[in-house]
């Protein structure tokens, strides 16, 4: 006899299962790669059959989009200026630029695929790609808006190039830490980044008042 409560175990049972093919494929990625990637191995990582995974997913490609969808929502969250009480705009900065550098040491699944499947040029692009290029986009125009807000004298064109260069600087960043391993400090780096990028908008900001 089914009822309410056995909608929502299985409901329950279908969403943790979700969550570890996810988890499955975020270590498989990180280890193999796009192309070393497969519904066999997630299979015997997380421990279902592949027609449990192909119930949630429709092929790899759909897969690994998922897994760069779940960790950018995540990291988004951290992308938030802090309120005016948290102090002065730099430190307000400086405190959110912490807040994504430990976002994306919990969980940097978003950039690690994203930027491995956004180097590589296939005859056909894979959905993964596709989505990371856009929520990429989305995080371009929160920085955006942010620079904007701290410094309306700025032109559209100053705060374009200072958030190019915010997002191209924190890729460096993260991809350095990747190669060089828990010896770098992510988090102060992003400061120190932060506190860069606030300076040269405060010099624009200022010479576009004279």
């Amino acid at each position: 006899m089914t009822g309410p409560q056995t909608t929502r175990r299985k409901r329950a049972n279908g969403v943790e299962s979700r969550q570890r093919i996810l988890d499955a494929t975020v270590e498989i990625a990180g280890e193999r790669g796009y192309d070393g990637t497969s519904i066999a191995a997630v299979s015997a990582k997380c421990g279902l059959p592949a027609s449990s995974i192909y119930w949630h997913f429709k092929d790899k490609d759909d897969l690994i989009a998922a897994v760069i969808e779940r960790s950018f929502e995540t990291w988004l969250q951290a992308v938030e200026l802090p309120g005016e009480d948290a102090g002065t705009p730099l430190e307000r900065v400086v405190l959110m630029a912490a807040n994504v550098a430990r976002s994306l040491l919990a969980a940097p699944d978003f950039l690690r695929l994203g930027l491995m499947l956004a180097l590589e040029r296939r005859p056909t692009e894979p959905r993964g790609r596709t989505v990371f290029l856009q929520v990429r986009d989305i995080s371009h125009r929160r920085i955006a808006e942010i620079i904007a807000g701290l410094f309306p004298a700025l032109s559209e064109d100053e705060v374009h190039t200072l958030t190019t260069y915010t997002v191209a600087g924190a890729d460096g960043l993260f991809v350095h830490r990747e190669v060089q391993g828990d010896s770098i400090d992510l988090v102060a780096l992003f400061e120190l980044h932060a506190r860069l990028v606030h300076d040269a908008a405060a010099r624009l900001a200022a010479q576009a008042g004279h």
